[in-house]
């Protein structure tokens, strides 16, 4: 029988969480279910270190033992960081997902070492599927999302109005074919994926790692993996499961983890094992012994755990405290050591699957646009229906002759419009990935590259984006006097506290402090002089994010000197070190210059001082109920009065054309906005550097505001400036949009550029969703990191920047660079050419589908309106595929000025954010042309036919062809040698095929040279004045690039 753990109430339930008053102010504008208050677990620094005492392992102040009945009885709820919703409909939480999965409600656990079978309740195979569909939904899934939009409806209904006597207009195949094509190119698109998924998933399954068990070790796959097995991962291997942490081969006795997978950091997590486990003989030992991990439920989570490791056959029995240190979650991968754990959670309750969402897919301007346009078609064909039942009075059964007309019309909306659309989007992402201008670029949403040619605003990042995010030490500050790299010799005796952060470990050793060796539990130094500082590393308090600092206690092995070094950034540090009149001032300076400020500080501490901090440190590591808020309390005791040693200054230097790359967004209209959290001073200096803000801009810095009527005379001081770039602040920019957002964004989107600083993930995706509501425009965003992936979700084109951060913001993004300076050419070349080549492809296939629209009305109409069609069989369906599909397709290739030119004169791009390439001037311009030339085709065909119907045919059907081709290349500004084949193949094509057209065609009509002259005047009617007018219009009225290209 499975024993409860001692440490949770009667039930096993767990408590409601009542730590929430404690919520730090960074986080006060995220939403409630996305705050979480307990610490992250940090990156080591070199080497690392963990709360551990000098005589023993983590949580277990020298080994020693505590009762488990000494636990306080109930653990906390965590609150947790939500993931990014993509869409404002609520969603479900991780308990309603599971239940809905038939998981059940998630509990709390209890695990036996090496004994799966001991289980409490039922646990998911740990079987990784990220397939959208299986083997039975596949078919039904891509047919439901195919009809679930209007226009493949549509066509669905029309194909299945053929099987209805009254309604059939000719042979079926001339409907279900068109449309069987389109669903066989969408369907074989979805099974490539599935497929590609499927192989992926089976590669990770199908890992073999090691488990231990009674018998010894055996081989098993990663999808056989049970809750309570031992696994042993070797270094470099992949976590399988989520684990925890229980012996490793190291000698220092703890592991690195590579996180970037998970997180998106590149920096490596130290893992600790359990105390208890890690002085057994042997890993075989573990199975030898009676313990058991109980475990919280399994949550989002992936910066907390929280649970308790058991042994109850020693005497008293052993409790440690377990916490994200000793917690392997599965993707992640060990870089050091032989690590062996027990698994807690498997499938779909592993912290990486449940932080798995799919974001939402986001649909582009241009196809929006082309939807709306198709609705315009389709209220044209109702009106074409009416006109020709209208025009027969209504008489007999109208309204099966209404049916008959939308059938009989129904190309006014074409079916391959979609096709051609997305395969368009394929060539386009193909043609990016090719450029050897910009390599490494990854296309990861091939839906919006048209999106590229209209940005209307640049939100982007700063560390990382705009600079290089490598940090090269530049100034020392010591209160009197301030050192830089040219005066480094007079300040070796004061650098011994500074050692952590690497650039300044680097610094250090160039000046003759060198750090000589480092492991969990002590660190050696060299002096310049040669001497060996030995130091035991007492107690160590990783940085995070929410805390902005880190700490570190050590014993000068020499004197016996107990001391608290501590460095952080200056806003938080200026609290806790003693009062002085210059710290504010010199951040302040070296923030104008553009260096990145650290604060270092210090507290020595007596023997009986630290005792006592030791003993409630060990207590409050131990407590299960609000473990974090009791630690995080008891280290704050220590973090008063402390003797401000001296700051850093650090500096971040641009990435490689950023000057220039900025310089051509600007002269293309794009207004560029920079969201950084960041301080004032130092955003203000890199946007200055950065030419973000030029020289001859005023610079208006929005001052600190903290209620409505500040806020109000601010803006109102703000509004009298003119042309002014504004810099703000996360505080001050929360109260104006609380109280003013109508305001301040019209204010702020007349300013050439805008900086906001200290600013939060939730506030820079905030922005970009304003922007698009305010303004209407579209909007792009650049970032590096993990906190821009909201930023980049939530704009209307999210490109990643692959950087010292890791890769979470580049493959969150729709694309992915490897330099900012690549966005010039991404956007002025390929975004510009994607919207042009796509506004071009749709307007031309639409012109297509109306001009053989068009001659079906003059048929219809001169045969007093009969609902007869005109084509039959096999012409209507070569018409727009083997005819025609080859030239009008060959327009993705089409571009009117050179790559280079685009680059050099960016204001070519202004042309395309008014839409002018796609309008409604635009679409009614070729419905008249439309309109003219097939109305042209058939008067003309019916004026010249001299006997038999069938010539009609032949004649207008082989004028339509040679028209087609002809404006297609009218239509082409720069030629290129696939055009040129896919003219000469699509005629070749319909020649050939006239001998089997015989059914439709009389063969031996058209090799008369009555059928060659016809065709031939009623080709140049059509199309002559066509080509007079564009050479007017280009003579008298060009465009702007024919000017650059003459």
């Amino acid at each position: 029988m499975v024993r409860p753990c001692p440490s949770v109430g009667p039930r096993g339930r767990l408590r409601a969480w009542p730590g929430a008053r404690e919520l730090a102010p960074s986080l006060r504008a995220r939403p409630a279910r996305c705050r979480r208050l307990l610490p992250r677990g940090g990156a080591a620094p070199a080497g690392g270190g963990a709360e551990a005492g000098p005589g023993g392992g983590p949580g277990c102040a020298g080994g020693a033992a505590v009762k488990a009945g000494d636990m306080t009885d109930n653990i906390p709820l965590q609150p947790v960081r939500q993931k990014k919703r993509m869409d404002s409909r609520p969603r479900a939480g991780c308990g309603e997902w599971l239940r809905c999965c038939g998981g059940g409600e998630p509990r709390p656990r209890t695990v036996w070492l090496g004994h799966p079978e001991k289980r409490d309740q039922r646990y998911p195979r740990n079987v990784i599927n990220n397939q959208k569909y299986n083997f039975f939904t596949f078919l039904p899934g891509v047919l439901f999302n195919q009809f679930k939009y209007f226009f493949n409806l549509y066509f669905l209904l029309l194909a299945c109005s053929q099987f209805v006597p009254e309604m059939r207009l000719g042979a079926l195949y001339t409907y279900w074919v068109p449309l069987g094509f389109v669903l066989a190119v969408t369907i074989i698109r979805e099974a490539v994926e599935e497929i590609r998924c499927y192989m992926r998933d089976k590669e990770v399954n199908s890992q073999v790692y090691s488990r231990l068990t009674a018998r010894g070790t055996v081989k098993v796959k990663s999808s056989s993996i049970q809750v309570g097995d031992l696994i042993i991962v070797e270094k470099n291997q992949r976590v399988p499961a989520d684990m925890i942490f229980l012996r490793t081969s190291e000698k220092n006795g703890s592991c690195f983890l590579r996180t970037d997978q998970l997180d998106g950091e590149t920096d490596w997590k130290l893992r600790l094992p359990v105390a208890c486990t890690q002085r057994l003989p042997t890993a075989a030992d573990l199975l030898q012994i009676r313990s058991y991990v109980y475990a919280e439920e399994p949550n989002i989570d992936i910066h907390n755990f929280v649970g308790t490791f058991t042994r109850e056959d020693s005497d008293p029995p052993i409790s440690e405290s377990l916490s994200i240190e000793n917690a392997l979650w599965a993707g992640t991968v060990t870089a050091s050591g032989t690590v062996v754990g027990v698994v807690l959670y498997t499938g779909r309750e592993l912290r990486s699957v449940m932080n798995t969402s799919n974001p939402r897919s986001k649909i582009g301007l241009f196809d929006l646009e082309v939807n709306c346009l198709t609705k315009i078609l389709f209220a044209a064909l109702v009106v074409v229906a009416l006109v020709m039942v209208a025009l027969q009075h209504f008489a007999g059964r109208w309204y099966l002759q209404i049916i008959r007309f939308l059938l009989l019309f129904s190309n006014i909306i074409p079916i391959s419009l979609r096709v051609n659309l997305d395969m368009g989007k394929i060539v386009y992402s193909w043609v990016i990935r090719r450029d050897s201008k910009i390599p490494g670029t990854v296309v990861r949403s091939s839906t919006i590259p048209e999106q590229l040619g209209r940005i209307s605003y640049l939100l982007t990042d700063k560390t990382g984006t705009l600079t290089q995010n490598e940090m090269v030490f530049k100034r020392l500050h010591l209160g009197t006097v301030a050192y830089g790299l040219d005066s480094m010799d007079e300040v070796q005796s004061h650098i011994f506290s500074i050692y952590t952060q690497v650039a300044l470990v680097q610094w250090t050793e160039s000046v003759g402090l060198t750090l000589v060796g480092r492991d969990q539990s002590s660190m050696q130094l060299r002096t310049p002089g040669d001497q060996i500082l030995n130091f035991t590393i007492l107690q160590l308090f990783p940085f995070t994010y929410e805390s902005k600092r880190m700490g570190i206690i050590v014993r000068d092995e020499s004197t016996g000197e107990i001391t608290f070094y501590m460095k952080g950034a200056d806003v938080v540090m200026a609290g806790i070190v003693q009062y002085n009149d210059w710290l504010e001032e010199e951040c302040g300076n070296m923030a104008r210059e553009g260096l990145r400020v650290l604060v270092v500080a210090k507290k020595s501490l007596a023997e009986e001082q630290y005792q006592d901090f030791e003993a409630r440190y060990v207590q409050a590591k131990l407590s299960v109920h609000d473990r974090s808020l009791k630690v995080a309390t008891v280290i704050e005791s220590l973090e008063m009065e402390m003797e401000l040693l001296c700051l850093t200054g650090v500096e971040d230097q641009l990435q490689a054309d950023v000057r220039p790359t900025l310089e051509t967004l600007r002269n293309a209209g794009i207004k560029v906005w920079m969201l950084t959290g960041d301080k004032l001073e130092t955003a203000t200096c890199t946007a200055k550097n950065a030419h973000l803000v030029t020289r001859n801009q005023d610079i208006h810095i929005f001052r600190l505001v903290t209620n409505r009527g500040e806020a109000h005379l601010e803006l109102n001081a703000f509004r009298r400036k003119h042309d002014c770039a504004l810099v703000i602040s996360g505080d001050s920019l929360e109260v104006c949009l609380k109280y003013y957002e109508y305001e301040f964004m019209e204010l702020a989107c007349q300013c050439p550029a805008v900086v906001c600083c200290r600013c939060a993930p939730t506030q820079k995706a905030r922005i970009v969703r304003l922007l698009q509501e305010r303004t209407g425009r579209l909007t792009c965003a650049v970032g590096d990191g993990g906190n821009d992936v909201s930023m980049i979700q939530e704009s209307d084109c999210g490109v990643g920047v692959e950087g010292k951060e890791g890769k979470q913001a580049s493959l969150a993004a729709d694309f992915s660079i490897t330099q900012f300076r690549h966005l010039g050419r991404l956007l002025m070349v390929h975004g510009r050419n994607s919207y042009k080549r796509s506004a071009a492809l749709s307007q031309f296939v639409i012109h297509r589908s109306l001009c053989i629209s068009a001659m079906q009305a003059v048929f219809s109409s001169v045969f007093y309106f009969a609902s007869v069609p005109l084509y039959q069989g096999f012409l209507i369906i070569g018409y727009s595929t083997i005819y025609t599909m080859f030239p009008v397709f060959s327009l993705v290739l089409d571009k009117d000025v050179k790559s280079e030119v685009a680059m050099l004169y960016p204001e070519l791009y202004k042309d395309l954010l008014k839409g002018r390439p796609l309008s409604y001037k635009t679409f009614l311009i070729w419905v008249l042309i439309s309109i003219y030339q097939g109305s042209t085709i058939m008067y003309g065909a019916l004026l010249l036919f001299e006997s038999e119907f069938v010539h009609i045919v032949a004649i207008s059907f082989t004028s339509l062809i040679l028209t087609e081709l002809l404006m297609v290349a009218l239509t082409i500004q720069t030629w290129h040698w696939l055009m040129t084949v896919a003219e000469l193949l699509s005629l070749a094509c319909y020649v050939a095929s006239l001998v089997f057209l015989h059914e439709f065609i009389d063969v031996y009509f058209i090799a008369t040279l009555s059928f060659l002259w016809k065709v031939s005047v009623i080709t140049l009617v059509s199309c002559l004045p066509l080509y007079v007018l564009k050479y007017l219009r280009r003579r008298f009225s060009p465009p702007s690039y024919s000017k650059l290209t003459s």
